[in-house]
């Protein structure tokens, strides 16, 4: 019979699968080393249970323990496999960017889960890395994994990923790309491939909002290139100490919206179903074209599974919020679809102005109609209306139609994009579109710039 002792013995040998549709421009063959295959759906199962087995040996991981760490949610997923089998607590400190599907999944395998905001400095209380910190001071009988700076974590990948990348291979891989994160996949996956064959290149999907690439070609360390971004599980705003840069020959930043794209291409071109890590690194591996020649074999590695962005890269609403979604806009009703539903919101010229002040607060918007019986009639801008408190502070107990502009120029729903933004200028801060029977809804400057891709 054949059977695994228990799941951690699942881990590994994962599959190498040929890109097809999306690469069909690209002059080599390109491989995907799909680590969804793994027990924990990603590559972080193979670094999560070194890690464990390495703290163990030494003494740093006692019985009956409680491991901390702070995750993305993928070494969460992985270390708790390992916490269940082996019989110890885990607390995973995740940010508040990762998908709601990742925390899920966390608790529903045991972790108490702790989410920390993302906008905050790494060395902010808040932040998940001091957060993590701490609980792993004040938590008795308890490891702190700090994956970034566990070089169990390259070792993993030394020993397990690069020598199947290699066999797979049949030693003819010339191209290893892959995303950037604490850095132990391309580190561990390097340093093997590397003293097989130095000739092997070695390319890091990095992401706007990171700091690798710079670093890697300057040797800068810019807090000017740390800002928020979308993408997960790749990118930092620190450098682990599992990144080795010399091993590394050069890295490639990809775009919030490429790598979202990419994944729900991976999806309906491949039949892939992985996660935005990957689409990033498909991506990347489209920018790097021009580095291949016909007789390469290029090796991309997909980090995790496409269940875990259920929510966001695979959810229309959520890519269309971004502007991820190429929608055809070409008219007035294109602009309004997404919140085509919602009433109009106006004020009556007999209203008083603190009316329409709280309309404005309520709604959270920045213009309103103003209408009487006859229809509309003029308008009020927040902007005017804080330029009148200024200079009268009894303005909140008079009319609208006191303080009212004129009314916004009426639109149909077929009218084009351009000359829309043609009306709406310094004195003219939108625009109503008549959709027929009476309805009417309004088109603002933001509706214009969000539509801009």
């Amino acid at each position: 019979m054949k059977y695994a002792e228990n799941i951690l013995g699942t881990i590994g040998n994962t599959p190498m699968v040929k890109i097809n549709k999306l690469t069909k421009d690209i002059d080599a063959l390109v491989l995907a080393k799909v680590e969804t295959f793994n027990p924990g759906n990603s590559v972080k199962d193979r670094m999560a249970v070194k890690m464990i087995e390495d703290a163990e040996a030494d003494g740093r991981l006692k019985p009956g323990g409680t491991i901390i760490e702070g995750t993305s949610g993928n070494t969460g997923m992985g270390l708790a496999l390992g916490a269940i089998v082996k019989g110890y607590k885990l607390i995973c400190v995740i940010s508040d960017k990762q998908s709601k599907e990742k925390m899920d999944i966390l608790r529903a395998v045991g972790a108490r889960v702790v989410v920390c905001p993302t906008d905050v400095e790494p060395t902010d209380p808040r932040s998940y890395y001091s957060v993590s910190k701490r609980l792993a001071q004040e938590t008795p009988n308890s490891w702190y994994v700090n994956q970034y700076d566990n070089l169990s974590n390259t070792a993993a990948h030394y020993e397990q990923t690069g020598p199947e990348i290699w066999e797979q291979t049949e030693g003819k891989i010339t191209h290893f790309v892959v995303g950037v994160g604490t850095g132990g996949t391309i580190s561990g996956v390097a340093k093997y491939l590397k003293e097989r064959n130095p000739d092997v290149k070695i390319w890091g999907i990095d992401t706007y909002g990171s700091v690798f690439k710079k670093y890697h070609e300057t040797g800068i360390f810019d807090e000017n290139e740390i800002y928020s971004y979308v993408t997960e599980g790749i990118g930092e705003d620190i450098l682990p100490k599992n990144v080795d840069f010399s091993l590394i020959d050069g890295f490639t930043k990809v775009t919030d919206k490429d790598a979202a794209v990419y994944t729900r291409r991976l999806a309906l071109e491949e039949g892939i179903f992985v996660g935005n890590s990957a689409g990033a690194a498909i991506k990347g591996v489209l920018q790097l074209k021009d580095h291949f020649k016909p007789e390469d074999v290029v090796v991309v590695l997909f980090h995790d599974s496409g269940s875990r962005y259920v929510g966001k890269m695979f959810n229309d609403d959520w890519m269309r919020e971004r502007g991820y979604l190429d929608d055809d806009i070409t008219k007035a009703e294109d602009l309004i679809r997404d919140h085509i539903d919602k009433p109009l919101v106006t004020v009556r010229t007999e209203e008083l102005v603190s009316h329409a002040i709280d309309r404005l607060r309520k709604y959270k918007i920045s213009q309103i109609p103003v209408v009487d019986v006859d229809g509309f009639v003029g308008s009020v801008d927040e902007t005017d209306l804080f330029r009148s408190y200024v200079e009268d502070k009894d303005l909140a107990d008079k009319p609208i139609k006191s303080v009212m502009g004129k009314p916004y120029p009426i639109v149909k729903a077929a009218t084009a994009i351009e000359e829309i933004s043609k009306l709406i200028n310094k004195d003219n801060q939108a625009v109503l579109v008549d959709l027929g029977n009476g309805k009417y809804h309004i088109i603002t400057k933001h509706d214009i710039i969000s539509s801009i891709k």
